[in-house]
């Protein structure tokens, strides 16, 4: 088999083959070598239409899966694929979608032939997508290939079923999306409570079958993991929450080829700190407060930190450290005002926040809804035990944050050849927008052009990581954040580094940044 290793960033690689077959035939060969060999360190798979991306968790191990990989590739073949599982997951469909008489209009069939062409085949699931338990379904009647809609909805229904292109996909939850729908279904694609969450993996079957019961409306639980029990050792009271305040931690790789993204801290350092200075194991769930505002109160004795952006800390009124310890005692409040510079801080208690985990983690997904909820008043935190007492630490050294313009490093990503001139991507200051949230930001400037010969071109879609910038037709490039999609349709021109991505999180809408260009060695 012959393919392409391209870079994508400090922890991954994108291995781009020559069609989907070659996909399936390489997640297989990939699949029985996982955790073997110079595979260990591998922690997600994740393959799209013509690309599978490996991601590690140490930078280190990357030269080392990249010779691996570039030696299992010239042994493979199409027919090494997977074969057909003995049964396929049958899912029962009402063809009531709102795009049906159009879907009908575009084909040339009638309804009736719409619906006998999509359940008259067995699909198989290609890959994974853009929410937990997506699946783009391959291998339907050919007559079925329509276009996206030219104007996408604002929200498709959880349930619904629809066709892209050559795929047909169900959607698992309620969002965007441009997709003609035909049906709408009551399956369960994700139920984090079962083994493998996703009911369609990649490889398998699908098997739709035409019912006539009412669909009814469903919708999504609110889960409420950050509420404290009365048998809780201590708790903390939301009094306000500012703009945005949610639990973090390390996040929770390994789920990217069933549509979860990793997730987790968007200032991954600041978010460490905290925790170190007060005692906690690593990986403890924490808090990420943005633009400051929150206000908690203390129902016992308690020791916290706050890091990253300083938002000028109170208790009971009286100015406290930053990035230090700082004890609470019953009944005091912790007031965090609106940090001069920066965007997000981190609040970590000793003990650490006892949250739930989805996954193996307590990180709120702002994209797929996945982890506890963002705080509201009234919400009582509960407190682990801590390790033990914190006596020989004040306060950590603080970097100063630039007033004017950051620089942010970036490695090359897998379409940097896409673009006409790098040096428009390195020469230029760029503005960030105000669409700038947990998923991504996207930035003001000149709009970059791509290569005459790829203008017009469509990129199948294709795994992403933390960091990716992103070139839209419109030429002015989105940095993908922790809670980044973990597929794109739009090519890949650079990826920050991992200290880079860091300081993205501490920037703000109107600042202004430069990509500063370094290389990659990988031995």
């Amino acid at each position: 088999m012959d393919g392409r290793l391209l870079p994508c960033g400090e922890r991954a690689l994108l291995i781009e083959v020559d069609s989907l077959d070659a996909v399936l035939a390489l997640r297989t060969a990939l699949a029985s070598v996982a955790g073997h060999g110079a595979f260990t360190p591998v922690r997600d798979v994740v393959p799209a239409a013509t690309t599978v991306l490996l991601s590690v968790d140490d930078p280190d191990a990357l030269a080392g899966v990249r010779d691996a990989a570039a030696a299992l590739l010239p042994g493979l073949d199409i027919a090494t694929g997977p074969t057909d599982p003995d049964e396929a997951v049958e899912i029962s469909v009402r063809y009531d979608g709102e795009d049906l008489a159009e879907v009908a209009r575009i084909t040339g069939l009638t309804p009736a032939e719409v619906i006998a062409a999509h359940t008259g085949r067995d699909w198989t699931v290609a890959f994974g997508g853009f929410a937990p338990g997506f699946a783009y379904l391959v291998g339907g009647d050919e007559r079925l290939q329509v276009p996206r809609r030219a104007v996408p909805r604002t929200r498709v229904p959880p349930g619904a079923v629809g066709l892209a292109g050559p795929f047909s996909g169900i959607y698992p939850r309620a969002s965007p999306g441009g997709w003609q729908l035909i049906g709408s279904t009551e399956v369960t694609l994700w139920d984090a409570e079962r083994t493998p969450p996703a009911l369609l993996q990649p490889g398998g079957r699908v098997r739709f079958r035409a019912v006539d019961e009412k669909r009814p409306e469903r919708g999504l639980d609110k889960l409420d993991h950050q509420v404290a029990g009365p048998d809780r050792r201590s708790a903390l009271t939301v009094l306000t929450t500012g703009p945005l305040a949610l639990f973090v931690d390390e996040g929770r790789p390994g789920y990217a080829a069933v549509g979860v993204s990793p997730s987790g801290a968007a200032d991954r350092t600041a978010y460490r700190l905290a925790n170190r200075l007060v005692g906690n194991p690593s990986g403890a769930a924490a808090l990420e407060i943005t633009l400051g505002g929150l206000a908690l109160r203390a129902a016992s004795s308690c020791l916290v930190a706050v890091t990253g952006a300083d938002c000028a800390a109170t208790v009971d009124g009286r100015p406290v450290t930053h990035a230090g310890p700082v004890y609470l005692r019953p009944g005091q409040t912790l007031r965090l005002g609106v940090p001069s510079a920066g965007l997000r801080s981190y609040l970590a208690v000793a003990g650490g926040f006892e949250v739930p985990l989805i996954l193996g983690s307590a990180s709120s997904d702002t994209l797929s809804g996945l982890g506890p909820p963002r705080l509201d008043p009234g919400d009582r935190l509960a407190v682990g035990a801590a390790l033990t007492p914190l006596l020989s630490v004040d306060s950590v050294p603080r970097a100063q944050l630039p007033e004017t313009e950051r620089r942010l490093d970036v490695l090359p990503g897998p379409r940097s050849d896409w673009l006409a001139d790098a040096a428009e991507l390195f020469g230029r200051r760029w503005r960030l927008s105000e669409h700038s949230d947990r998923v991504g930001v996207r930035v003001w400037g000149e709009p970059l052009r791509r290569r005459l010969e790829l203008a017009g071109r469509e990129l199948p879609s294709e795994p992403m990581v933390r960091g990716s910038i992103q070139v839209p037709p419109d030429g002015r490039p989105v940095i993908f954040g922790a809670d980044h999609p973990v597929t794109g349709g739009y090519p890949v021109v650079g990826v920050l580094t991992e200290t880079a991505n860091d300081a993205l999180a501490q920037a703000r809408p109107g600042d202004w940044i430069r990509f500063r260009r370094v290389e990659q060695h990988l031995g």
